[in-house]
């Protein structure tokens, strides 16, 4: 049998076109679907197309045979639904084993028929498995948004019993297709993984999902980036998307998709949208043109199509596949991403992972106790504000003796998944119970954490668990203890960690989904062995980034500072100091309470000399000193009238800052008015006062000085202040002679939710006379361009924030190029630069880009570009553009280029009257020398 994995480095191959769409046109009638076998079966079988691979096989078979006639490389059987779940509605359950494998048994007959007329162009077979009539991820009775209709062990079993009998009938590879909810998919792939292991084979997968509305995102509410996310553990042969669209609008999605799968990509969509009537307009001439276009990009490996697409469809597609290369297999990213219902990249731009601690019986008391009042609404409320505070994970335990941690813990996370606040970030189950674990797995669509497992109960037992959390999807925190217990020092915290490691890489679990946490120790107890225990973290964590390639670590860091409970100020400081050092020697994330971590740099120096004497241990007498800060600490507060609001003493522009730094909006509208008064315009306040507190924040966040949490609290204040000074711009506005002076469509690029200083630049440009079209957040790259097309926009204005938004802001101008446009488009945001914008972005478009470094200019960009005097203003953009590409060229070449002073001085023993020979502009080198043998002992700085 030849091997598709082979036919897949060659060449697109071509799947079926809809097998339903064929069934129509046979016109059968309910006796058909009977048969005789059948004939006095209780319930009406009509519309059971299933079924036809036993009553009606003949006609199964001839609809294969046609789309090979058309070209089809692979066939799908014809057992969309033959699943129990699917049958029981026509009380077929018990014959989904044999349906699935007369369906395959049909198909592969006409695929090995045409395989050897033709052993050049062999034929496979798809064994199609739809995605049930059930959802596990969502409830059908929104009275009890906690009920599900299916579980996972249901859905398990059908889909084993489905494969089962596919494979058996002589599939090649399971197709598991159409997927809605991201749960149902990883039910089959559960369930095909655990089946290969029985037989001791390998069975090619593929996996399909199928987008919900305009918002491209499933039924279940995941982004296309968080379904692959969610499937990225199985060893699928290709990731796709079918159904729902046609293939015009599928392709921004289907981009993204290729962007982010470490997958082939299989695309098989509808044919156009569905008319009034419900039929499909599509030709196949139009179908294949518009397929074509993902040949063209380079986006696939298997091509199709489903509703509404005919033999004709694939025979047009045949035409043209062979005209283009597959997608290359990408090589393996191997960075760690989790996903709610979006993803979560752990990278190192990420600077630190928040996990949010409060959603956890052992950590929040109010929780704990609306948990066991069984008040999960109110306690709903507590996960919402950890997200709302910043939480990028959220750490869901329910380990209590009074609680049912089984039925807790998939109650709560049922819950969750309805609120699509809380459920677009990852979940972190956590749990020292493997069933409460495994109950939290069972109900999240997502890839989660799972928190934790050990080597303390021996290899087999934490092998054989690590499997079972790689078969659902999910990544894994490994703590430090192995059977001689917990792993204290640092030595102690390697041995574990190199071991641990070797046993998972060894046995397939990714690197990347291995997290550590080597133990987060109190200090400074009074205890002598205790004094390392913070520095011992540190250093562990330093030596895991080091040797254990693509791991992650993590902490849960309020144990440090138990022996301080009850003194804020001390705690505080603690954490602060702690994940300063602990980030910068690479940990990655981190379980922390926002409200007990102050900004690193505004720690009181004595007691962050103190603090950091601890936790570095550098004095034997640290934990005393420490401890009698902590007192006199303890006593001022205690003898002292607080002033909480002592910094409203401060100059105007002390107190924004303050209030930006410290994420305090109580006094932020009548600072931001009061900063009217004194600088005459709303503008004048927004550059002098809130944007230098803005990127006062970036930089301390970027120094690893704030993290997230503090960051997005500060994006609240900065957003109250804007809207007490939007009436002041409007106000401005209306007393000036207003024009429509343009008409501005802006964005905030895919990938980028930031939307604060996009909105500021929409409501000034609004108040100098420009029509405004805001597209929102997370716009792609096509909808950005087809938008301002079908407007008539006169120039487009890009927002973003963070490094991944530059190449979305390249894709919008290369999109423009593709389609000959020559809007003007106005680069804008924090990671933006005028270098570049002309260095990497300018050069991919033929129209004019331009960068505005703050709010207030694009008005006055745009009045320039848009005057009569236009043209010259462009030319001298472009030529401004061109001496930046010149400069930073010139400085490229020569980066790396050693003076011939300092190879002499690197190299003494060399005579100074020797020759030395140019070999090309500003780098030298003596005869007969190697200046390999010198580059350790040069600067390359010079």
């Amino acid at each position: 049998m030849a091997n598709i994995y082979d036919q897949l480095e060659s060449r697109i191959l071509l799947l079926d076109g809809g097998f339903g769409t064929m069934v129509q046109q046979y016109g059968l009638a309910e006796e058909d679907y009977r048969g005789e076998r059948f004939r006095e079966w209780p319930s009406l079988l009509k519309g059971c197309n299933d079924l036809l691979a036993l009553t009606r096989p003949e006609a199964v078979r001839e609809i294969h045979v046609k789309y090979l006639q058309a070209g089809a490389d692979i066939i799908e059987t014809d057992s969309f639904n033959a699943n129990a779940v699917s049958l029981a509605d026509y009380g077929l359950e018990t014959y989904a084993y044999e349906i699935s494998r007369a369906a395959a048994a049909a198909a592969r007959s006409a695929a090995d028929e045409f395989t050897a007329r033709n052993p050049q162009k062999p034929r496979f077979v798809a064994g199609s498995m739809g995605p049930t009539n059930r959802t596990a991820s969502m409830s059908a009775d929104v009275g009890n948004p906690a009920a599900r209709e299916v579980t996972f062990a249901q859905l398990a079993e059908a889909y084993t019993d489905q494969a089962r009998g596919l494979l058996d009938g002589g599939a090649d590879i399971l197709l598991v297709e159409t997927i809605f909810d991201t749960l149902n998919a990883k039910a089959a792939l559960y369930a095909i993984d655990a089946l290969a292991e029985k037989l001791g084979r390998t069975i090619p997968v593929m996996a399909s999902g199928t987008l919900a509305d305009a918002s491209g995102r499933t039924l279940s509410g995941q982004t296309v980036e968080a379904f692959c996310t969610s499937l990225s553990h199985a060893r699928l042969l290709s990731l796709g998307l079918n159904c729902a669209y046609g293939a015009k609008q599928l392709l921004p999605y289907l981009e993204r998709l290729a962007e982010t799968a470490p997958f082939r990509i299989s695309a098989h969509p509808n044919a156009g949208l569905p008319n009034v009537m419900g039929g499909y307009d599509e030709t196949p001439e139009m179908f294949a043109e518009d397929v074509g276009e993902y040949m063209r990009r380079g986006l696939v490996n298997i091509v199709g199509g489903c509703c509404g697409t005919t033999p004709a469809h694939i025979f047009e597609l045949s035409k043209i596949a062979c005209n283009y290369a597959p997608r290359p297999l990408p090589a393996p990213r191997r960075v760690t991403t989790l996903s709610g219902l979006e993803p979560l990249r752990i990278a190192p731009e990420t600077n630190f992972v928040n996990v949010g601690e409060r959603i956890n019986v052992a950590g929040s008391a109010k929780f704990a106790r609306l948990i066991r009042e069984g008040n999960y609404e109110e306690a709903l409320s507590v996960a919402r504000a950890q997200v709302d505070a910043g939480a990028q994970i959220v750490d869901v335990c329910m380990d209590d003796g009074m609680i049912d941690g089984v039925e807790a813990m998939r109650t709560f996370l049922n819950l969750m998944a309805s609120e699509p606040e809380i459920a677009r970030v990852p979940t972190m189950i956590d749990s020292s119970k493997w069933e409460v674990l495994a109950a939290g797995l069972e109900v999240t669509q997502g890839k989660a954490v799972v928190n934790s497992i050990s080597l303390k109960e021996g290899e087999a037992e934490f092998l054989r668990r690590a499997r079972e959390i790689h078969r659902f999807g999910a990544a894994a925190v490994v703590m430090l203890f192995d059977e001689r217990g917990q792993a204290d020092t640092c030595e102690r915290k390697i041995e574990v960690a190199s071991r641990a490691y070797r046993l998972l890489t060894d046995a397939g679990f990714p690197a990347e989904d291995i997290i550590f946490d080597p133990n987060v120790l109190a200090v400074a107890t009074g205890i002598p062995e205790h004094d390392g225990y913070a520095k011992a973290f540190i250093d562990a964590t330093r030596w895991i980034k080091e040797n254990l390639p693509h791991a992650k670590v993590s902490g849960g860091v309020s144990n440090l500072s138990f022996a301080f409970r009850g003194n804020n100020a001390v705690r505080e400081a603690m954490h602060s100091a702690f994940l300063y050092h602990a980030i910068r020697a690479g940990m990655d994330m981190g379980i922390v309470n926002p409200q007990l971590v102050k900004i690193y740099s505004e720690i009181e120096p004595e007691l962050l000399q103190r603090v950091e004497d601890v936790i570095l241990c550098c004095r034997a007498d640290a934990a005393e000193r420490l401890t009698e800060y902590a007192q006199q600490v303890r006593a001022t507060a205690q003898t002292e009238p607080q002033a909480p609001d002592a910094w409203r003493a401060g100059t105007l522009a002390e107190r924004i800052d303050y209030a930006m730094l410290k994420g305090v909006a109580d006094f932020i509208e009548q600072d931001a008015l009061e900063g009217y008064e004194a600088l005459g315009t709303p503008m004048a306040v927004i550059d002098t006062l809130l944007m230098p507190a803005m990127e006062r924040v970036g930089t301390l966040f970027g120094e690893g000085k704030m993290f997230l949490p503090q960051v997005v609290k500060t994006a609240r204040v900065m957003k109250r202040a804007v809207a007490a000074l939007t009436p002041y711009i409007e106000l401005g506005s209306a007393q000036s002679p207003q024009h429509n002076a343009g008409k501005v469509l802006i964005a905030t690029v895919k990938g980028d939710v930031h939307d604060i200083g996009k909105n500021i630049v929409a409501v000034v440009m609004a108040c100098n006379g420009y029509e405004i079209k805001d597209l929102g957040v997370m716009v792609e790259s096509q909808r950005i361009v087809d938008e301002a097309v079908a407007w008539g926009a006169d120039c487009i204005c890009l927002s973003g924030l963070i490094t991944p938004s530059l190449d979305e802001m390249t894709h919008v101008c290369e999109e423009l190029e593709r389609r000959a446009l020559r809007l003007p488009v106005i680069i804008g945001g924090a990671t933006t630069s005028d270098l570049h914008t002309a260095v990497k972005i300018a050069p991919v478009y033929s129209g004019l880009v331009i960068h505005s470094p703050n709010a207030s200019r694009n008005s006055q960009i745009l009045a320039q570009l848009l005057g009569p005097d236009g043209r010259l203003y462009a030319d001298k953009v472009r030529a401004d553009q061109q001496a930046l590409r010149s400069d930073y060229q010139r400085a490229e070449r020569t980066r790396n280029l050693i003076p011939i002073v300092e190879v002499r001085k690197a190299c003494k023993d060399i005579p100074a009257h020797e020759p030395v020979v140019p070999l090309h502009p500003g780098r030298m080198v003596f005869p007969d020398f190697d200046i390999a043998d010198a580059e350790p002992y040069i600067d390359w700085s010079f």
